[in-house]
């Protein structure tokens, strides 16, 4: 049975939705939000240059929808990262809001904004805070076949250093939080807004909480940008990204995204950064003892036997 969520009396939610030839899955993500138990939820859609009946349905959606705004903007056409960090940027919350990052093809729970809103409001207003969630994955015609990895450890910088988290898809904001997203996105681009967002909050001291109950059906199709919501260490068929070095370059663009916002981040982790780019530059055959002292750590057992890998051959 799905727990029942208590969200705070007139809590209001904006969602931010990047859509680019969404058409074959919209209206079910679109009537999932609508259908969401948070009485008022503001839409901040942009759409990224459709050719398809992408802008169409938006626009009747945005011709009948009660709970809130509905607002349609221009994409910036520069892939699915520029076209979130454009959302981030041009957004405005009104009042006490929370915000809510959305895909254009999933499926979310009617408490899938519930569930956020009771875990955010909890916390002090002026306290950055992120939430974000396993999921429970679909196939295209939306029936369950399994989740997203289980992640038993804490969230921390340590973490995020070498790992995103959470989908994007089931992340959602406090004020403050969101505020210093925004703030970092004014700064630099990012290579993933669900990596770049729990690399901030947790960079900067902010609380980024982890719930292990799935509140959305992620859809697995061929269009997905990535799929699954499972990091390239944690795969098998994967290794040969790792061995070409795609994680370096991963590392590469968040270190210098890091520097743009150092001043965001809290002194200890200053120091981590320090660090991770020290063991980048240190000999091959040293890293892997370094990497242990740093304290610097992946999710799972076989995630870390990879990252000691990847810091053997040189491609942290």
């Amino acid at each position: 049975m799905t727990p029942s969520h208590t969200s705070p009396d007139g809590a209001r939610v904006l969602v931010l939705l990047a859509t680019y030839n969404g058409g074959r899955f919209l209206e079910d993500q679109l009537a999932s939000i609508a259908a969401q138990s948070i009485a008022h939820v503001d839409m901040l859609v942009s759409d990224d240059g459709s050719s398809d009946d992408t802008l169409a349905q938006l626009e009747a959606w945005r011709a009948r929808w009660t709970r809130g705004t509905f607002t349609v903007l221009s994409g910036p056409k520069q892939g699915f990262a520029e076209n979130f960090r454009s959302l981030i940027v041009r957004a405005a919350p009104a009042g006490p809001t929370f915000v809510a990052f959305s895909d254009q093809d999933d499926v979310w729970d009617r408490d899938k904004l519930a569930a956020a809103v009771a875990v955010l409001a909890a916390r002090p207003a002026g306290e950055p805070a992120l939430y974000g969630s396993r999921s429970r994955l679909v196939d295209e015609d939306g029936r369950p076949f399994g989740h997203s990895p289980l992640f038993p450890r804490r969230p921390s910088f340590r973490n995020a250093i070498v790992q995103s988290l959470a989908g994007g898809n089931t992340m959602v904001f406090n004020g403050a939080g969101f505020a210093l997203l925004q703030e970092s996105a004014r700064r630099t681009g990012f290579l993933m807004h669900d990596w770049w967002s729990y690399l901030i909050v947790s960079g900067a001291g902010g609380v980024v909480h982890y719930d292990r109950t799935p509140h959305i059906g992620y859809r697995q199709h061929r269009g997905n940008a990535i799929g699954g919501g499972i990091g390239l260490l944690d795969r098998p068929k994967r290794m040969m990204e790792l061995l070409d070095g795609k994680f370096s370059r991963w590392s590469d663009e968040n270190v210098a995204s890091l520097h743009a916002c150092r001043d965001l981040l809290n002194a200890e982790s200053r120091e981590v950064l320090a660090q991770f780019e020290q063991l980048r530059a240190t000999h091959a055959l040293a890293v892997p003892g370094k990497l242990l002292q740093s304290g610097i750590y992946r999710q799972t057992v076989k995630g870390n036997v990879a990252l000691g890998l990847a810091a053997l051959l040189h491609r942290l």
